[in-house]
């Protein structure tokens, strides 16, 4: 199956690919604008992903001249308030929130447009910065947010305390007394939202929480609810790469709702395995986002660009273990990347995929308030 043959709605399965890893050493095609262009670039993204530094940056500046100075955060939390700093302090140009999360930044007065007559759009892979996807990402005509990485959320476990397969395992795992289990707060509620929602256990459908105020205030009161009852299997909660690796490694827990990209680290070193539940893996669209008041503006172009590219995109999916978003980006992937998503992701997986839907500032407030709580109970 070849990748992003379908819409952004539709998620495709990695290819197996007989380029190795070399093969990202290949000459990505650059324009002599940024070749021209020299400088610096204070980018704001993902805590636990050694290959961006190591890989990524460094290949970027030989294509370019432009060093990126990057800080590190853990989440997009984290993130969002360093943005409302650099406001005042203009210490980021670029930042890397999920598309769901555009709306909210903006409204909070954080973004500018991208020139996109400076970018190369048609770079992309379909469905990736059109259709839907640029739907999200446009607001009043200008277009925040250009793709960089994306992937899944769904289930890790350790196979030998807590053996499963696809079609067995189920977001209900996560709330079964038996299991020893992390989570992020807000995606915890999430997935018991989902999994009550088939149950056919809710007054209105999940998705219809994410509209408004009083609806997400009745749904979210009912899960939170039957969430704290299953608290007690919670070894840790985890908000970054770097803590929800640990709460395997020791913490005991046999059983996450995490990242792809740690089913994968965890995968490498034997004993764990990813999955998608049956109901259904979160699927995310991580992308660049230009501040308001950006300093480099001209770096942060041809940055864009760069992602964007096949070398690029290859380069930073591999740094995340996850899908590349550049055309012919997958072609330079590590075959291994490729296995475990086709093993994550067998059957009808694909087309159960439930991507987040965009998130307002309210419901992102409201969110927060409902996951401390949960963490406090």
């Amino acid at each position: 199956m070849t990748l992003f043959t379908k819409p952004l709605t539709r998620r495709t399965l990695l290819k197996t690919s007989a380029a190795g890893a070399g093969l990202l050493a290949a000459p990505a095609l650059i324009s002599s604008s940024a070749l021209a262009s020299s400088g610096e670039l204070n980018f704001t993204g993902w805590a636990g992903y050694p290959g961006m530094a190591e890989k990524v940056f460094p290949a970027f500046e030989k294509a370019t001249g432009i060093k990126v100075n990057f800080t590190e955060q853990p989440d997009q939390d984290t993130m969002f308030a360093q943005a409302k700093i650099s406001l005042e302090t203009g210490t980021s140009d670029v930042v890397e929130p999920t598309l769901d999360r555009v709306s909210a930044w903006n409204s909070n007065g954080l973004l500018q447009g991208w020139d996109t007559s400076k970018l190369a759009l048609d770079n992309y892979a379909p469905g990736l910065a059109d259709g839907s996807a640029d739907e999200l990402a446009t607001i009043d005509g200008q277009k925040l947010i250009v793709p960089s990485v994306w992937g899944t959320e769904a289930l890790v476990y350790n196979t030998t305390d807590f053996p499963t397969e696809y079609g067995k395992a189920s977001l209900a795992d996560l709330f079964n007394p038996d299991n020893q289990i992390t989570v992020r707060g807000h995606s915890a509620l999430a997935a018991m939202g989902r999994w009550l929602d088939a149950e056919g256990k809710l007054p209105k459908p999940w998705i219809d929480g994410y509209k408004d105020e009083a609806t997400m205030v009745e749904l979210w009161d009912i899960v939170l609810a039957e969430a704290i009852k299953a608290k007690g299997n919670i070894v840790q909660f985890w908000s970054g790469e770097n803590d929800a690796q640990a709460a395997f490694r020791t913490n005991g827990a046999v059983l996450g709702l995490c990242w792809d990209s740690t089913g994968f680290n965890l995968k490498k070193e034997g004993g764990y395995s990813y999955v998608a539940p049956k109901e259904g893996a979160f699927a995310w669209n991580q992308g660049l986002v230009l501040l308001k008041n950006a300093k480099n503006v001209e770096q942060a172009h041809e940055f864009a660009k760069w992602v964007s590219t096949a070398e690029g995109s290859a380069l930073w999916a591999t740094a995340f273990s996850a899908n590349p978003v550049g055309k012919g980006g997958i072609d330079l992937m590590d075959p291994t990347v490729s296995e475990f998503y086709k093993a994550s992701f067998p059957g009808d997986a694909v087309s159960k995929l439930y991507w987040w839907p965009s998130q307002a500032a309210w419901f992102l407030a409201k969110r927060g308030e409902y996951a401390d709580k949960y963490k406090a109970a």
